[in-house]
């Protein structure tokens, strides 16, 4: 083999050997964002993922667990409005943020009865809510 290739093949064995070392291998609890189009879905994340839910009208209420110790709140809901929406007008973003701790299944739900000033929702658009299944990679 010529000098470079046996220099080529070295630094590629060497590359092969140290690929699980150091920082380049450490790995970040994943990050999932729900928002209306997840609605009456059913997710499947792995534990330690941060599941947020980001809902687009201020009329939704925050995203809510049903089992808390498996899918838990993180920090405080956010609802941050546009900077051309008028008081009342229910332009904005409502988020909410969780933890899955462990293996099992939670929903989160949020509500609103209202779709826009003085209009009430249609029963169908009332309710968001997803099936979050949280299962060992």
């Amino acid at each position: 083999m010529p000098p470079k290739n046996a220099l080529a093949a070295a630094l590629l064995a060497l590359a092969a050997l140290a690929g699980g070392c150091g920082p380049a291998a450490t790995t970040t609890a994943a990050s999932v964002v729900l928002n209306e189009s997840a609605d009456r879905t059913r997710i499947t994340v792995a534990p330690g993922t941060t599941v947020r839910t980001e809902l687009h009208s201020t009329y939704w209420s925050p995203a809510t667990s049903t089992d808390p110790v498996l899918l838990a709140p993180t920090g405080q809901p956010t609802a941050t409005t546009g900077p051309s929406c008028r008081p009342g007008g229910g332009c904005g973003t409502v988020t909410t943020a969780f933890t899955a701790r462990t293996t099992g299944t939670a929903r989160l739900t949020a509500h609103r009865t209202s779709c826009g000033e003085a209009r009430p929702c249609p029963p169908a658009q009332q309710d968001f809510t997803v099936e979050v299944d949280i299962a060992a990679p």
